[in-house]
């Protein structure tokens, strides 16, 4: 196995781990807070710490990332990680495990923002979408997982966070075998000034492309906040949403590095077009299929098997448009994208619940679906890298 191989394989480790200890905390501390009496919407409240925590430390990233290279930015975030959660059983308190959850937002971040960017950068562009694509499996596969630690509490309301602790510090250690590397730098100066002209840049040129994972995160979060009460709203049982949900996961699970590999040969517009179109249609299928169980199951798990790799998919449609240089911008602005979706989501989604009737809640996800597919349709890149190249040497001299 060559150096980069192992590289690889313990920079989606990471990745697997972190998308475990997420998946772990979304149930299990609702679970935890609804046993202790606190309201859904405080619960509601605390869960969305964490993204405020990517949203926060998001304007402050790239710098120190083309400063100090990959290396300990991931050494930085998985540590907070591991640390935060080794201090929830500490003290059982609604704000403190806020605080700790926020902290974990950031580390979760740094890290994410510096696997991401690194493998982006070392990968070719013929195995792009395969390397891009086990990185959301490995993410996705960990998030599906992580839920099965609640039953843990059972014996020790401590042992899931603890278990969860120790194997992030397990894949931290393996971090120190790596050799540091850096994205690839250009003559600017390294201002705050300058770091919001390379957003503004990566903005410019790769918009289109933060549009899936905004889209990801606003359907992964209201499926998994909003859908359970509507759910319950229109008659369905626990168990039939809990396998409603199964249906959805396991769909993007086993299409992720197939879907990553044929937009590696076709192109990732027309891969992307595709599975909007079949998520569109899958969505707006379950919205006349509500009474039966098994047809929603089916729909979900197509939908799933679609839309379940648009956050992947739009990575490394990023890449492809976007300059060597403004990668970090365009990771931390993927990132944010999907923060801002994952925020937006549930209030949305609780919104539509509360002020319409009669109107199936799967028509918000299918319209948000659809505007994003006609958004990256009508797509016709500029030619803005000579006006690019002009701004870096005029802002040299």
């Amino acid at each position: 196995m060559t150096k980069q191989s192992v590289r690889f394989w313990i920079l989606v480790s990471i990745v697997g781990i972190s998308g475990f200890s997420q998946g772990m905390l979304l149930p299990l501390i609702a679970v935890i807070f609804e046993n202790n009496g606190v309201s859904s919407a405080l619960n509601g409240l605390n869960a969305t710490a964490l993204y405020i925590g990517i949203l926060l430390i998001s304007p402050f990233m790239e710098y120190p990332l083309r400063k100090f290279g990959f290396k300990p930015i991931i050494i930085f975030g998985g540590a907070i990680v591991a640390v935060s959660l080794g201090l929830f059983p500490l003290w059982e308190s609604f704000w403190f495990w806020f605080v700790l959850r926020l902290l974990i937002g950031i580390g979760d971040h740094s890290l994410h923002f510096g696997t991401q960017t690194w493998i982006t950068t070392f990968s070719p562009e013929n195995k792009r979408g395969k390397n891009i694509s086990l990185y959301g499996l490995f993410f996705g596969v960990g998030f599906s997982v992580g839920p099965l630690m609640t039953p843990l509490i059972a014996i020790h309301e401590a042992l899931p966070f603890i278990i969860s602790s120790v194997l992030c510090f397990i894949g931290w250690f393996f971090l120190f075998l790596l050799k540091n590397d850096y994205p690839e730098q250009t003559i600017e100066v390294n201002t705050v000034k300058e770091s919001l002209k390379r957003f503004r840049h990566a903005f410019k040129f790769g918009w289109v492309a933060f549009l899936p994972p905004l889209g990801y995160g606003f359907l992964e979060s209201s499926l998994n906040g909003s859908f359970p009460v509507y759910g319950l709203r229109i008659g369905l049982e626990v168990s039939s949403i809990s396998v409603l949900l199964f249906s959805f996961a396991i769909g993007a699970i086993v299409f992720q590095l197939p879907l990553g590999m044929l937009s590696d040969k076709f192109g990732r517009k027309p891969v992307l077009i595709t599975i909007l179109f079949v998520g569109v249609i899958s969505f707006t299928a379950a919205s006349y299929l509500e009474e039966s169980v098994s047809a929603l199951s089916v729909c979900l798990f197509i939908a799933g098997m679609a839309v379940g790799s648009t956050f992947s998919l739009g990575i490394s449609y990023m890449t492809d448009l976007m300059p060597k240089d403004l990668l970090p911008a365009g990771n931390l602005l993927c990132g944010v994208a999907f923060s801002v979706g994952s925020l937006v989501g549930p209030y949305l989604g609780g919104m539509f619940i509360e002020f319409t009737e009669n109107i199936s809640y799967f028509l918000i996800i299918s319209s948000m679906l659809l505007l994003i597919l006609f958004a990256i349709t009508s797509y016709r890149p500029k030619s803005l890298q000579s006006e690019y190249k002009e701004e870096k040497v005029t802002s040299f001299h």
